[in-house]
């Protein structure tokens, strides 16, 4: 007899697979849309640029022309996104004039001497202008003129390393030439990681006050006790270093050649190896001994922006730094670059602007303006109305601050209908405007229910919704733990650490919250947990996981379809720096077709797939127990079943749509699965399965394929109990 399939809406996870009978178990790229689930929208490379570092922050607005902007933050630049080009509006910390350029034969090294302090980090970015009186050497005045590069190191704090693309062919560089160099404020690292016990880096200790440079001449695996380096100013008399994965220990360190003498090759323990010139060498000499708990629990923070905009003016906020703005009305605005806001907080961990009163609001920020010392992640400092420059409290203005008192530091806060929600580690807290003469009110309404991470929240029409460290959480005028079908593999399989990693994404185009993650085994965001907010019920909330990975979202509203960004460490190929080993960013318009398209139009399939939990059946039996009727899909397993053919339907197919059913007569046996292909014509196929228990799975394998699946029915028969 034919049945039919029916299985709830939504992913079923908290159970086994025997026991998400009727319900769909597992899957990846799909959805749920009234009740059915189908292979999600496909997105589309936006530009032909790959960005440099990872974008964590995304913001769209439209000034008074019309004119459509998009900005990104990465971890290393701020971008602006018009009319199919990507323009670098990251503001200047310093401008520094007389820099020259030193090389060595047959290395792509060169480094650069500032003549002051640079302040500069490990991967920040420098742009060299005005370059002057170069020759002779492989690398020209053309080499360096509107350049941009990361630092490959920091000798000293005057002196960065550049990795070139091309070795030294001519006569090397000595201190030779002028140019000017434009630094740019530090942002942070592409990841967060954290330090635990007895140290980050190295087993026994961590490093303080480490300088790092490059090996100038190469050594062997077997000899070379005498290291010569580019620069060993910043380096003690005697220490030791490490290059690779081998500690070497020296006694004598001649600063003006940059040697290294008098010390043994593998100290600590380690092995000798081969060293190719130019490798980054570090000072291990500071690491503190065992016993010595050097870190206890220490998380680093990632390079993150938060973005808003007030009017036409772009506000950019450096995570725990400075705030800038940048202007997109002028006609010349993409050759501008971002400014710092005059008389705004210089340390902050949130901004946004308050509307409709127009507020600048800055949280986690400094108790005494213009001093960063004094940042209070607790402390909230808001500006005179329609006035960003402005935060001096006054009786005239309306200007001000405020204390939270429940948690121990700002999470994260954003805008909703009526109020600006502001979540603390452990509360939640609603902040209104009220006018003068306190312009805002603060009154908590959550406890227990704390922000996992800065930008793991959003409001839809006048509800929030969060994660939390211990669960998701909903408030629509009151507080509420969100039922989640989902949620314990979710956690099994966050990890931790990266948490300000977390970010969540509304798409409104199919009434869905994502929220990007990393899983146990990444530290980049490389999965999605996904709540259908209109069409969940308190009975059957609808959720789905997988693996899309997105490091910042952005809606539809301004642009037609939403935007994001996607992160890979595995491509360095950026488009406008030089020596990038911070990965790329690739700027995404989502639901667009059925298939990825990369750089270059270059087309690859959403592999897409839904598998449901075991259905077995329960054969009726008479008083004199023979049997009788129609079998039962949900039964207790007993009888084998028989499925002869099954018919497909779908609500759309486009291409070959495989349908897989897996078979096992017991919970712990093996699985069979068996494959049926089928296209648009396929009225039915013929199968000979027979087990206790059955599994459907649909997935799509090929580019241009797409499925939104319809009623399925089987036909079945018992097959007796053995």
């Amino acid at each position: 007899m034919l049945q039919k399939l029916g299985f709830a809406p939504g992913f079923n996870k908290q159970v086994t697979e025997t026991g998400a009978e009727g319900q769909w178990f597992d899957g990846d790229n799909v959805r749920f849309r009234y009740g059915s689930p189908e292979k999600i929208g496909g997105w589309d490379q936006l530009g032909e640029s790959k960005l440099t570092g990872a974008g964590r922050a995304l913001h769209h607005w439209d000034n008074n022309a019309g004119i459509k902007y998009a900005a990104i933050g990465t971890n290393r630049i701020l971008y602006v996104y018009s009319g199919g080009t990507y323009h670098d509006i990251t503001p200047i910390r310093v401008t520094m004039t007389g820099c020259t350029f030193s090389s060595a034969s047959g290395q792509p090294t060169v480094t650069i001497t500032f003549p002051s302090v640079h302040g500069m980090q490990e991967n920040d970015i420098v742009l060299m202008d005005n370059v002057t009186g170069l020759s002779g050497s492989t690398f020209n005045n053309a080499s360096f003129e509107d350049k941009k590069f990361m630092a490959t190191s920091v000798p000293n704090s005057t002196t960065i390393t550049v990795t070139m693309s091309s070795n030294e062919t001519g006569t090397p560089l000595n201190n030779s030439g002028d140019a000017t160099g434009k630094i740019y404020y530090h942002v942070g690292p592409s990841q967060q990681l954290g330090g635990f016990g007895w140290g980050t880096a190295n087993f026994g200790g961590t490093a303080s006050g480490i300088a790092t440079t490059t090996l100038s001449t190469a050594l062997t695996n077997t000899t070379g006790t005498t290291i010569v380096l580019a620069n060993s100013v910043a380096f003690p008399a005697s220490g030791e270093i490490r290059i690779g994965t081998e500690d070497i220990s020296y006694t004598n360190n001649d600063q003006a050649t940059g040697t290294l003498s008098g010390g043994a090759r593998g100290a600590n323990g380690t092995t000798k190896a081969l060293h190719s010139g130019g490798v980054t060498v570090s000072n291990i000499s500071a690491f503190v001994a065992w016993g010595e708990s050097s870190t206890d629990d220490v998380t680093l923070n990632p390079g993150l922006w938060v973005l808003d905009n007030f009017g036409t003016k772009l506000i950019a906020l450096i995570y725990n730094g400075a705030c800038f703005e940048w202007d997109s009305q002028p006609t010349n605005a993409t050759s501008i670059r971002a400014t710092i806001i005059t008389g705004a907080p210089t340390a902050s961990r949130h901004v946004l602007v308050s509307t409709p009163d127009r507020h600048l609001v800055f949280f986690g920020t400094e108790t005494t303006l213009g001093d960063p010392s004094t940042q209070d992640d607790m402390f909230i400092r808001f500006s005179d109305q329609e006035n960003i420059n402005e935060y001096t409290v006054t009786a005239e203005n309306t200007a001000g601050t405020q204390r939270l008192a429940a948690g121990s530091r700002i999470m994260g806060a954003i805008k909703g209908r009526d109020a600006i929600y502001v979540w603390t580690d452990t509360s939640l807290f609603l902040m209104q405007f009220v006018g003068q003469p306190f312009t805002f009110s603060f009154q908590q309404v959550g406890t227990n229910c704390g922000l996992i991470g800065k930008n793991a929240c959003v409001e839809v029409d006048g509800n929030a919704y969060w994660m939390s460290e211990t669960g998701f959480f909903n408030y629509d005028g009151q507080l509420k733990s969100m039922p989640c079908l989902v949620e314990d593999f979710v956690y099994d399989d966050l990890n931790s650490t990266p948490r300000d990693l977390i970010n969540c994404g509304l798409n409104n185009l199919f009434t869905e919250i994502n929220w990007f993650y990393c899983s146990n085994a990444s530290s980049v965001v490389d999965s999605v947990v996904t709540y259908n907010y209109l069409e969940s019920s308190t009975e059957r909330p609808i959720w789905t996981t997988g693996s899309l990975a997105r490091t910042a979202w952005q809606d539809s509203a301004v642009f037609n379809k939403p935007h994001a960004c996607y992160y890979t460490t595995s491509d360095n190929d950026s488009f406008d720096v030089q020596g990038n080993v911070d990965g790329i960013t690739i700027y995404y318009a989502q639901e667009t077709g059925t298939d990825q398209v990369n750089a270059g139009g270059v087309t690859t399939p959403i592999l897409a797939n839904i598998l449901s939990g075991d259905f077995d059946i329960t054969q009726r039996r008479s008083n004199t127990g023979k049997t009788v009727g129609t079998p039962d899909l949900r039964g207790d397993g007993e009888y084998i079943m028989r499925i002869s053919r099954f018919i497909p339907d779908f609500i759309e197919q486009i291409g070959t749509t495989q349908v897989s059913f897996t078979t096992r007569d017991y919970p712990n046996s093996t699985p069979t699965t068996t494959n049926f292909p089928i296209d648009p014509t396929t009225a039915f196929k013929s199968t000979r399965l027979r087990a206790r228990s059955i599994a459907l799975k649909i997935s799509n394998t090929a580019v241009s394929q797409d499925w939104k699946l319809g009623t399925f029915r089987l036909d079945i028969a018992p097959g007796g109990m053995r």
